[in-house]
């Protein structure tokens, strides 16, 4: 079926009249009736009852009615979408996020960019690191925030952004929230909130050699964690720039074992949308030292072109 017959039976379908149809799309009667005749043909069986002083639908007519409808409003709405993208109206970026980076660290830039990208729009997707791989290769995400990774492909353009270190959270009422630095020993006893997919599981593996820590709660969202801690069920080991609730504390780890770096990442010889190339030109030539060894933020949450 074209989509100019879809219109034609549509405008019969809401004047259930051909004269005021065709004046509605523009065209001839006959023209009008010759499309929607072929419409009948290809969905085989009539869809209006054509009578002088009585046209209607049939019930093929009113089952499809519908369907054809939602159809033409997806084929309208996606040549606007695709008008407004190519006069600059609409520019998508999709930034990924693993799941121990906040997105704390891109609102500033996104702030910046938005002041000279008109018609940004951003999407920020949380996704395991080798997650976040595929999607940039595959064209779903545009560039990525993450940790340490162990191999990278050769695809990949990669950029050292900023070094951090893994601090402890926890509630002030936990035994261990009064002292101004948390010990080694204290830390192998205390209970620690385990979040799963974490980019720095193996730095945390050499502080426990003789036994694993204790993980009784787990979870990959690192505001459920801090939750959990909030209530007292443990201490999240979490990068120092990740924003805390107001309810909890952070303590540096004794000799500061854990660092990591955060790395910006994004596909080589891909050409850059100006969103991406803003972004990605924002980001790297940003002082990111604000977000590292001085600085702890809180959050605060109701009770209830190419490569430059």
């Amino acid at each position: 079926m074209e989509l100019h017959q879809v219109r034609y039976f549509l405008a019969v379908a809401s004047t259930l009249n051909f004269t005021r149809a065709a004046e509605m799309c523009n065209v001839t009667q006959p023209a009008l009736t010759k499309g929607v005749q072929k419409l009948e043909q290809e969905l085989g069986g009539e869809l209006i009852y054509r009578e002088r002083q009585l046209t209607h639908l049939t019930d093929l007519g009113k089952a499809v009615l519908p369907m054809l409808e939602r159809a033409l409003a997806s084929t309208e709405a996606v040549r606007r979408q695709a008008r407004q993208f190519q006069q600059k109206e609409m520019a998508p970026l999709t930034i990924g996020l693993a799941p121990s980076i906040s997105a704390s660290l891109v609102l500033e830039p996104i702030a910046e960019i938005r002041k000279f990208v008109p018609g940004l729009h951003v999407e920020l997707r949380e996704e395991p690191q080798s997650r976040l791989i595929e999607l940039l290769l595959e064209g779903e995400v545009n560039v990525a925030l993450v940790g340490d990774l162990d191999d990278m492909p050769e695809r990949i353009d990669d950029w050292a952004l900023f070094e951090e270190r893994y601090v402890a959270v926890l509630a002030p009422s936990h035994e261990l929230a009064d002292r101004p630095v948390i010990a080694m020993d204290a830390l192998r006893e205390a209970n620690i909130l385990d979040r799963s997919y974490c980019d720095a599981a193996r730095k945390f593996q050499h502080l426990f050699p003789d036994a694993p820590p204790h993980h009784n709660y787990r979870s990959c969202r690192d505001l459920h964690l801090q939750h959990l801690a909030a209530a007292g069920f443990g201490i999240v080991l979490a990068p120092e720039h990740m924003p805390r609730l107001p309810s909890l504390k952070a303590l540096p780890i004794e000799g500061d074992p854990v660092w990591r770096e955060v790395r910006l990442l994004a596909v080589q010889g891909r050409r850059y949308s100006p969103a991406l190339d803003a972004f990605v030109k924002v980001v790297r030539l940003r002082d990111w030292s604000v977000h590292t060894r001085s600085s702890v933020h809180e959050i605060h949450l109701e009770p209830t072109g190419t490569s430059a």
